[in-house]
């Protein structure tokens, strides 16, 4: 019984966070990307300061990947979001139940619990800057309270890009 009840848990904790998946061009040759810099018209459709949040965590992260931020850059960083506000999905359940020689009725229901969450598609693209080609793209998703603080958004963002940023540079196949 407790080995199952581990085992649950584990499953439940493995899926909850964000979600990313990757495309790039295949035939790139991503060690020759040294240098980037943000796209100059970054239209995000967050707020200024979440803007900033994003830009300083995107920032560390690839400074501390070895990259370098630069005014001639060989790639550009463009991101953007689509968010849409959802009910939280953990509820608390309650039901009444009868029964007994053959009849039965039984009503139950949810509540939800948490408050309104974001759900937030986050987009990163990566720019050739000679090209003008897209040569990476990640797209994440995750859930954010609506009533966040600013320390809360922090730590979502950082988790987020930190996941997306993962997967660049793209393994060799």
């Amino acid at each position: 019984m407790k080995q199952l009840l581990l085992i649950v848990t584990m499953v439940i904790l493995i899926s909850c966070g964000a979600t990313v998946n990757y495309d790039y061009d295949t035939k790139t040759d991503f060690s020759v990307y040294k240098t980037y810099d943000f796209y100059p018209n970054i239209s995000s459709s967050l707020s200024e300061l979440d803007n900033i949040r994003v830009m300083k965590t995107t920032d560390s992260i690839l400074q501390l990947q070895g990259f370098i931020k630069s005014q001639s850059p060989d790639f550009l960083i463009n991101f953007f979001a689509k968010e849409f506000i959802t009910q939280s999905s953990t509820t608390i359940g309650f039901g009444v139940g009868g029964g007994g020689h053959n009849g039965g009725v039984g009503v139950s229901g949810g509540v939800p619990i948490g408050g309104d969450e974001i759900k937030q598609q986050f987009t990163f693209d990566f720019i050739d800057y000679k090209n003008d080609e897209l040569i990476w793209q990640a797209v994440g998703e995750d859930v954010l309270k609506v009533k966040a603080k600013p320390a809360q958004k922090d730590d979502y963002y950082f988790n987020l890009i930190s996941k997306i940023l993962k997967g660049y540079p793209p393994e060799k196949k």
